[in-house]
């Protein structure tokens, strides 16, 4: 076995070497790199399996090296993380049938591998789905499967205890001196910080665009956040920072139910009490809630009022999750725009019934097909 592996890895890498995807056609460029994905995540599934057999059984030490994670990631030309993280996948992947089978295959990332078999670990009977979920989707699909599910099945007084005591702070200086930082915040704190920096950076935007000065919506964002913390921004805004959703009887109660929502609009599941003692701030929004659908006025025209916006932003009830693009496997939370379903061309009406959230490039594809139909003769929906 060992003498086919390493002619194979030795032919591959010629092969590699003489490479050129200037002879090749697109589709043809298109097959090779889904056919090397595939071998690549393979050839990783079987180094970790390989590297954790080696530190099982010493071989770093006898090459001088303390750790075996400093001598995969030697190896591996990677971080520490890197490296730890595919000997920690291996051990992990031992109660996880399906996960482990189809990463040694190729399916799977060591990543998407991880964060299947904790989950695994800590909720029995998630493997199946989240596995098939990562054959169709990349690594940040999977990660926001777990979190919702490790999210929705905590109970929300301890879940916040715990988003507590895991507050992060760092900052380090990149190669070009720029200076990085890396911050968790608990829901409660950091949605508003979010919501208020992409508020001030879509104004930033806006204004950039009329000097024909528009940089990309992360550098925006850079200087709003940047103008916040040294006190240069526009002041609080009118239009609420933070969006709380809260069954009307837990609130009265003061504690949730089984089956009651009590949550912050994009931020997950937050103890009643604290929904109470935050409804307090005249720049929180508190929505209550019985249960049944929201019903909002109708109106022709494009502007989505702010009541309306509020009740499309919280997502379908009952869960209120937050809006997410509609597009099958598409599951973007961010850029998000609100699409007509019935174009407003054709009369569609601007209601919570007739919109439907959709990233760009989905808008885009759907505002293609509405104008193949014969339905935008006024011009996009």
């Amino acid at each position: 076995m060992l003498d086919a592996i390493e002619k194979s890895a030795r032919q591959l890498r010629r092969d590699l070497e003489a490479f050129d995807p200037a002879l090749l056609s697109g589709p043809q460029s298109a097959s090779v790199a889904e056919m090397l994905a595939i071998t690549e995540k393979a050839c990783a599934a079987a180094r970790a399996r390989a590297a954790a057999r080696a530190v099982e059984l010493g071989v770093h030490r006898v090459q001088g090296f303390a750790s075996g994670v400093d001598w995969l990631a030697r190896q591996m030309g990677s971080t520490n993380g890197e490296a730890r993280l595919a000997i920690e996948t291996v051990a992990v992947l031992n109660s996880c049938s399906e996960a482990k089978e189809a990463l040694v295959a190729g399916e799977l990332s060591l990543a998407q591998a991880h964060e299947i078999a904790k989950l695994q670990s800590e909720l029995p009977g998630s493997e199946h789905e989240l596995v098939d979920l990562a054959r169709r989707s990349g690594l940040t699909a999977v990660r926001d499967a777990v979190r919702d599910r490790i999210v929705k099945r905590s109970d929300p007084g301890q879940l916040h205890e715990l988003q507590r005591r895991r507050r992060h702070y760092h900052h380090w200086k990149d190669r070009y001196g720029m200076v990085r930082l890396s911050l968790a915040f608990t829901p409660d704190v950091g949605v508003p910080i979010v919501n208020r920096v992409e508020a001030d950076a879509e104004r930033l935007r806006v204004a950039a665009r009329r000097s024909q000065l528009e940089e990309p919506f992360h550098a925006h964002a850079c200087d709003a956040l940047a103008a916040m913390l040294i006190g240069d921004g526009p002041g609080r805004v009118a239009r609420a920072e933070l969006v709380l959703v809260c069954d009307v009887n837990a609130y009265r109660r003061g504690h949730a139910h089984p089956g009651e929502v009590s949550q912050i609009r994009g931020g997950g599941p937050l103890p009643v009490e604290r929904v109470r003692e935050l409804s307090e701030d005249a720049f929180i929004k508190v929505v209550l809630h019985d249960g049944v659908r929201i019903d909002t006025v109708k109106h022709f025209g494009r502007h989505i009022n702010a009541e309306l916006r509020t009740a499309l932003e919280l997502g379908p009830p009952p869960a209120f999750d937050g809006a997410v693009c509609v597009e099958p496997d598409c599951g973007r939370r961010y850029g998000l725009e609100w699409d007509h379903v019935e174009p407003l061309a054709h009369r569609g009406p601007t209601s919570y019934e007739n919109l439907q959230p959709r990233c760009w490039p989905h808008h885009r594809n759907k505002t293609e097909r509405d104008r193949a139909a014969g339905l935008l003769a006024r011009g996009p929906t």
